[in-house]
């Protein structure tokens, strides 16, 4: 009988030798199964096999916490069937929200993500405008230029913030304000601001240009590293420091007054120049201890300015509050006060801080007594008196309801213009 061959094997008559006819099944059997379990594993479906699977793909996100809030950020994932790994994109990988490699981060790029989030770093044809439309919006018929900043939504732009932009034109009917913000020069942000537009107050926002702004300053370079992520923008709110900077770089480009969105005004400010308010004083000295940037007079180009500018790029950090901010223009000015060529007033706490921020939370209250009662007479008495506006520490205050009778209720009544909604938090 002819020899025959299976898988590699000669077999042999099984008449001749029963134990070789034994070894031939077995083999036979064992490279059967074998097959099958090989066919069964490829024919497997690229798709998740447990429920466990799925779902972590679809729910996984990552936690950002920062010192205000938490942020879920979703990330793209990918699956590997052969090892029920999920990974983050590679994308994402060299992201500050990404901690779930559990590698330590290097290279160029290493903060691009975060820094992206941001619109204001964005040069387009929307803010490529922005030169001419700050020239064409100011003129010989504002009697004080305002500028503000606000890096949130349009949306989040409340009543409170409205009722700061009120007081504004309350003191300064022929003042010019404004709102340097992408999100507010928008559709959204116009109806917000049509209200006090259609009673002929010129208040407008423009999204601003910051490589415009930054361009021949001590700011250029750490922009360019800020957006190129070679910089580490730090812990604290991003938005936090670009303000910090902003004011200064449009105030030194253009001059006039900036104001954070928690000052009400309560009196002209055309009198001031060249001026940065006190935050807090020495009890025996009397000399200042803290300023404050929150409220900025100066004229365009003053050499101040540009050591604020100079000093934030220099010493910047992201993970120390105040730094860049309070205690930045602190720094400066304790440095350069008394020298030639800086002409500035410091002006006591009473004109722009006249509350501090841990006792904030007393002028929104109502009075209980008689006593209560003269004691907010006498508060508004003061502050109407001896203060240009009040900061009134949005961080602590912005969820204090405002109570009638109290001494925020009487500022606001008085100071208003459109007087809305005065009695709200928001």
């Amino acid at each position: 009988m002819l020899a025959a061959k299976v898988f590699g094997c000669r077999l042999v008559n099984p008449a001749k030798s029963p134990l070789s006819s034994i070894i031939f099944f077995a083999v036979l059997m064992f490279f059967m199964l074998v097959n099958t379990i090989i066919s069964n594993t490829s024919l497997e479906p690229v798709a998740f096999t447990r429920k466990e699977d799925s779902q972590a793909l679809q729910t996984l996100k990552v936690v950002r916490k920062t010192s205000s809030d938490v942020v879920l950020l979703p990330l793209p994932l990918t699956f590997s069937t052969q090892n029920k790994i999920i990974e983050v994109d590679n994308e994402h990988r060299d992201s500050p929200a990404s901690s779930m490699s559990g590698k330590k981060e290097h290279g160029v790029g290493k903060f691009r993500r975060k820094v992206q989030e941001y619109g204001i770093f964005k040069s387009d044809d929307l803010t490529k405008k922005f030169h001419g439309r700050v020239m064409g919006f100011f003129n010989d018929g504002c009697e004080v230029h305002f500028f503000m900043t606000w890096f949130s939504t349009a949306e989040s732009f409340g009543t409170r913030e409205t009722m700061a932009v009120e007081s504004v034109f309350k003191s300064h009917p022929n003042g010019c304000l404004m709102i340097l913000s992408r999100t507010m020069d928008s559709v959204r942000g116009y109806r917000v601001l049509k209200p006090l537009i259609d009673r002929g107050f010129k208040v407008a926002a423009v999204a601003p240009d910051f490589p415009f702004l930054v361009n021949n300053t001590p700011a250029e370079a750490w922009f360019n590293e800020m957006k190129s992520g070679k910089k580490d923008p730090g812990g604290i709110p991003l938005a936090q420091n670009l303000s910090n900077l902003m004011r200064l770089l449009v105030l030194h480009k253009y001059g006039g007054v900036y104001l954070d969105t928690d000052v009400m005004v309560l009196k002209s400010f055309e009198g001031l120049k060249n001026t940065i308010g006190a935050q807090s004083v020495g009890g025996v000295s009397k000399n200042w201890t803290r300023l404050n940037n929150a409220v900025l007079v100066f004229d365009m180009n003053h050499p101040l300015l540009f050591k604020f500018i100079e000093e934030f790029a220099l010493t910047f950090d992201g993970n120390k509050w105040g730094h860049n901010g309070p205690y930045m223009v602190s720094r400066v000015v304790r440095r350069v006060e008394g020298r030639a060529g800086y002409n500035f007033t410091i002006l006591p706490p009473m004109a722009f801080y006249p509350v501090d921020w841990i006792k904030i939370g007393s002028l929104f209250k109502a009075p209980r007594d008689r006593a209560g009662s003269r004691w907010v007479e006498a508060k508004v008495q003061q502050l109407k008196g001896k203060t240009y506006g009040v900061h009134l520490w949005n961080k602590q205050s912005s969820k204090l309801q405002v109570q009638q009778g109290s001494v925020m209720a009487r500022l606001m009544a008085e100071h208003c213009v459109l007087c809305k909604n005065v009695y709200t938090s928001s």
